[in-house]
């Protein structure tokens, strides 16, 4: 099995010193996820949590939508190395009725998911596309009610819960909370997309879905991809400490999705569903 962390050499310059010492990397290596033995994806991710990512990918597009519908997820025997040893960089996603996906589903994912080495496992990349899912929900409504006190502390409970950056500096990472602040599970990986999925993956093995009282953290920006993945999972909150995309605030005005970006302490932007937020009064109000 891979590593989380490797160790390297390295030169190091200090104040105008000079020394070599190992330094701790974050461990990186391909994935490829198969659905019912057929390949459907590779993507760069830090060993881990395998299953949970494969799975919560195929809950972000839509094949996957509860535990019931898993029939089990294992490593294929057959991917190997070059000393004939288990690479443990092939998974295989077994449904459970497979006859329940409509015709062409997997053929469509083929064409539609792409990777890159910075993200991980990319979805649709439109919002056409994503309204072609069959599990597309309508619009969420209902959901918690976050106080505005709450988001601002989240980012240094999820930084606190950071094991394994604490030692690389080098991975992203994303977390559900309760509305009250309440960690209930954090996710670390050299890609932010993956670092959801494994996330919405331990949820859906735990017959936790859909996300609708739960608050979505990531350390990075709000992409499309990563709001499309909230979206899918029913998480009703997702909030950044860096900047949404366009398309991003578009899928979440669309989907009713309450998106909050560049959560620094108590300063915020809420880009859509401030409803489900209690935010301090307007600068002015009853003047």
């Amino acid at each position: 099995m891979g590593r989380v962390t490797e160790r390297r050499r390295v030169v190091r310059v200090r104040d105008g010193a000079l020394s070599e010492r190992a330094d701790t990397l974050v461990g990186e290596e391909p994935l490829e996820i198969r659905v019912n033995g057929r390949p459907l994806a590779v993507t760069m991710r830090t060993p881990g949590d395998d299953f949970a990512l494969a799975a919560g990918f195929l809950v972000s597009e839509g094949v996957l939508g509860a535990r019931g519908e898993l029939s089990r997820v294992t490593y294929c025997a057959g991917a190997t190395g070059e000393d004939g040893a288990n690479t443990y960089n092939v998974v295989d996603v077994r449904l459970a009725d497979p006859m329940a996906l409509p015709d062409g589903m997997l053929d469509g994912l083929e064409r539609n998911v792409y990777t890159t080495s910075s993200c991980g496992v990319c979805g649709k990349a439109s919002l056409d596309a994503v309204r072609t899912t069959a599990r597309w929900p309508l619009p969420l409504t209902g959901g918690p009610r976050v106080p505005h006190s709450v988001l601002a502390a989240l980012p240094d409970r999820l930084r606190e819960a950071q094991r394994v950056f604490d030692r690389t500096g080098g991975l992203h990472a994303a977390a559900l909370f309760t509305a009250e602040g309440r960690l209930l599970d954090v996710r670390e990986d050299v890609g932010r997309h993956n670092a959801v999925d494994k996330l919405v993956g331990r949820a859906l093995e735990q017959g936790l879905l859909p996300l609708s009282d739960a608050v979505l953290l990531v350390s990075g920006r709000a992409s499309f991809e990563l709001a499309q993945k909230a979206v899918m999972a029913g998480v009703q909150v997702l909030a950044a400490v860096s900047a949404p995309s366009s398309l991003a605030v578009d899928l979440a005005a669309e989907a009713g999705l309450t998106l909050v970006g560049f959560l620094r302490g108590a300063s915020m932007n809420v880009y859509a569903g401030a409803e489900r937020l209690v935010l301090p009064a307007r600068q002015g109000a009853g003047a």
